[in-house]
């Protein structure tokens, strides 16, 4: 499968399902952009760029990976 891919002025953010371990980590820490009771359930513009970079970071499966539109790639 593709990885799915929500774009933001500053951030793109890649989310592989078949990574994905249903943690919670992301939606726990960062409700304002990974909300599951909304459609799509990221929204790349809710936070700072780099905020949602260390965020996901914090990613136990690596399910969540990004690229900084304006800066250098972290994928």
């Amino acid at each position: 499968m593709d990885k799915k891919v929500y774009k933001g002025e500053e951030i793109e953010i890649y989310f592989d399902s078949e990574k994905c371990i249903h943690s919670g980590v992301c939606v726990k820490g960062m409700p304002e952009v990974f909300d599951l009771s909304k459609r799509p359930w990221v929204n790349a513009t809710e936070s700072p760029a780099d905020k949602i970079a260390a965020h996901i970071d914090t990613c136990p499966s690596g399910a969540l990976t990004y690229k900084l539109t304006n800066k250098t790639d972290k994928e």
